[in-house]
């Protein structure tokens, strides 16, 4: 059961030779879900490998133009590629009246629907769910309203013990009942605990998306326990006054994030065009939390399965 994330964007606003506006893709049992759309994403999807007419769902984290300005022409080449089934887009408000004036201008025959769910920023709310995953936002303090994205698997089905099959002879009837989470009657008028009885194959997994904002001890709370942090990380350790007043976090913000959630891996992204190494803003990183790794663009990060 495939579930990773590939960057596609890592920068900050200014334009960059090397990097590209903020922009991820995730994969989820070969579902895809695109995370902000920064200038010339469509492009880089083809790169990738992964045609956009594949995307299931599309989160916007707020409107500021290197998060969204990439979006509104794939819209257009979605169109010209025929794509017919709905495309949900998630983005804070106005993003209906931004979506209207394209539409009116630029695609006034789409041959396909886009729904817009309004994100409220304020609101830790569930946005997207299928049977085995959930997307819940996260409130984040930035200069305009925004929200982070967490994507958490849904606990997998119990498993009946083979062991147990044979030691207590069940028949399918039982078998069914016991994956219920029951405890299950034998012949003999013996009742088993549906603890002896079943295991849960794996343990479910999580990415959590935190960007634009200052260090949120909220947003913090909201992601405990996620296997894989992205936090901007848009200045050095040096700059938290600048970063403080422009509503970004440095690389101890970052770190510290991912220290009090309890995360066990810390990506690093959102960079300001000043830091011509990123290896120096990683090691800053790395002197508060260990496992921290710079979100390289095109690099695809995989959420390991862990059997339980």
């Amino acid at each position: 059961m495939t579930f990773s994330v590939t960057i596609l964007g890592a920068a900050s606003a200014k334009p960059s030779a090397t990097r590209h506006q903020s922009s991820q893709l995730v994969n989820h049992c070969g579902q895809y879900f695109l995370i902000d759309a920064g200038e010339g994403v469509q492009s880089r999807l083809v790169r990738v490998g992964v045609n956009p007419m594949r995307l299931t769902a599309i989160f916007i984290s707020h409107l500021h133009g290197d998060h969204i300005f990439g979006l509104f022409p794939m819209i257009s080449t979605l169109g010209l590629m025929g794509r017919k089934r709905p495309l949900h887009i998630y983005a804070p408000n106005p993003f209906g009246e931004i979506l209207e004036y394209h539409k009116r201008y630029f695609d006034s025959e789409l041959p396909y629907e886009i729904i817009w769910h309004e994100l409220h920023t304020t609101e830790h709310e569930l946005l997207f769910e299928n049977g085995v995953l959930e997307v819940w936002s996260v409130p984040l303090r930035h200069r305009v309203p925004t929200a982070g994205f967490l994507f958490r698997e849904k606990p997998a089905g119990l498993n009946v013990k083979k062991e147990a099959i044979e030691r207590y002879d069940l028949g399918v009837a039982q078998i069914t009942s016991a994956k219920r989470g029951e405890d299950v009657a034998l012949e003999s008028g013996e009742v088993v605990p549906n603890a002896a009885l079943t295991y849960t194959p794996w343990e479910p997994r999580s990415y959590a998306y935190l960007s634009d904002t200052n260090y949120s001890g909220k947003a913090v709370g909201l992601v405990k326990g996620v296997d894989m942090l992205y936090h901007e990380a848009t200045y050095a350790a040096d700059m938290r006054r600048e970063a403080k007043s422009r509503g970004h976090a440095t690389t101890h913000d970052a770190a510290r994030a991912a220290v009090e959630s309890g995360a066990k891996r810390l990506l690093i992204g959102h960079f300001s065009s000043r830091y011509k190494d990123e290896e120096a803003l990683v090691a800053e990183c790395r002197e508060l939390f260990a496992e921290s790794y710079i979100a390289e663009e095109y690099k695809c990060f995989e959420i390991e399965m862990k059997k339980l």
